[in-house]
């Protein structure tokens, strides 16, 4: 009996901890966009029959199988920006991210931080942040799960993400 209390204490305090993430406080934000799925959307998603000469569905469904969590936060308000920024800046230092890519084009800098996985491709958190530049939404994008570099073009094209554009081409002929 002792042992069963303490391991359902051991559960309820650290629950919190891996059910919210560091930018958990920027969903349902006045002037924050938000796109939130969580791995029970995916494995329903996974379970959609598809056409299977579709080479590039079938990718796609091969994908959301490996996926956990996917989180987007978008925004053109400037104080949300800095707040988004000063966020991701001390997730990545305390999650053990390292960067992947940079990218200034145009007034807009795109920062790629990734925890890899086993293998060269394998990832288990891709972190993307875009900040916007004139007029132009800031976007904070977290992936997680365990997937290839590679796979990401195809989730980005058929999801439509805020920022996907900046992904593919960040991560164009990665293999």
């Amino acid at each position: 009996m002792k042992k069963l209390i303490i391991t359902l204490v051991i559960i309820l305090i650290s629950s919190p901890f891996f059910a919210q993430s560091a930018f958990d406080k920027f969903d349902g934000q006045d002037d924050v966009t938000s796109v939130v799925v969580n791995k029970k959307m995916f494995e329903l998603m996974s379970k959609v029959k598809v056409d299977t000469s579709d080479k590039e569905a079938q990718q796609y469904m091969n994908l959301i199988k490996k996926l956990d969590n996917l989180k987007v936060f978008t925004t053109k308000n400037d104080k949300i920006e800095s707040e988004l920024k000063a966020t991701a800046d001390k997730y990545v230092k305390t999650a053990g991210l390292e960067e992947l890519m940079r990218i200034n084009d145009k007034g807009k800098n795109i920062k790629i931080m990734v925890k890899s996985g086993a293998k060269d491709t394998q990832i288990k958190e891709l972190l993307m942040f875009v900040e916007g530049g004139k007029d132009e939404d800031t976007v904070l994008m977290s992936l997680t799960g365990d997937f290839d570099i590679n796979e990401i073009s195809v989730l980005t094209d058929k999801m439509k993400i805020p920022g996907g554009d900046d992904l593919k081409k960040a991560t164009k002929g990665k293999k």
